[in-house]
């Protein structure tokens, strides 16, 4: 995604809370450690508002753990920033699991675009390993990041190597494909995407 459009209807309800690389349903969010539950640290106004629905997640992770063959899970990515760089956020949708899609929208800070489409594929990383699953294909529309992920294009920006790099080594635990997609058939990522910005910026 290359900036960000106005989005209608999207219902992405923010709450503060730290990040914690969870995987929600319908209109929940996935989150990070590394970025905000560092120990005496106070949270400070940019970071990202979540909501987080205890029941429908366990209900995936049960789903996951009877179930070893609920592990090819497809994903739709997409990142974006208003100005480039910007306020920014991501999207991610992930089919495949019993219980439903999942449905992954939040607020990343100030970035430029292909740091958010990273950021993208590396929520969908995460959070296929979370839930047990053995293969992941994804789909983004970022040229950039199919491209560098299939080893076509090097990757020398010092603003995407750690990202690039530990997308690689979560990778290598799946069974792992990335393709790339037009934007408008990216569109519901692009939507949650936008959802996070707007709800932050608003």
């Amino acid at each position: 995604m290359h900036g960000i459009h106005p989005v209608n209807n999207v219902k992405c309800k923010l709450l503060k809370r730290g990040i914690l690389s969870k995987c929600l349903p319908n209109l929940g969010l996935v989150l990070h450690n590394k970025f905000h539950n560092v120990p005496g640290r106070e949270k400070s106004s940019d970071e990202p508002n979540i909501r987080l629905d205890a029941e429908t997640f366990s209900a995936h992770l049960a789903n996951s753990r009877k179930e070893s063959l609920m592990s090819e899970l497809v994903a739709y990515v997409d990142g974006g920033s208003l100005g480039n760089p910007g306020p920014s956020g991501i999207g991610v949708v992930i089919d495949g699991c019993e219980s439903g899609p999942i449905r992954i929208a939040k607020w990343i800070g100030h970035q430029d675009n292909n740091v958010a489409e990273y950021v993208a594929l590396l929520e969908a990383l995460q959070c296929a390993l979370t839930l047990k699953a053995k293969a992941l294909h994804v789909y983004s529309d970022s040229e950039v990041v199919v491209r560098q992920m299939r080893g076509e294009y090097i990757c020398r920006s010092s603003r995407l190597y750690s990202l690039h790099w530990t997308c690689r080594k979560l990778a290598r635990a799946l069974s792992f494909s990335i393709s790339h997609v037009p934007r408008e058939d990216n569109a519901e990522a692009n939507q949650l995407a936008n959802a996070a910005v707007r709800e932050r910026a608003g």
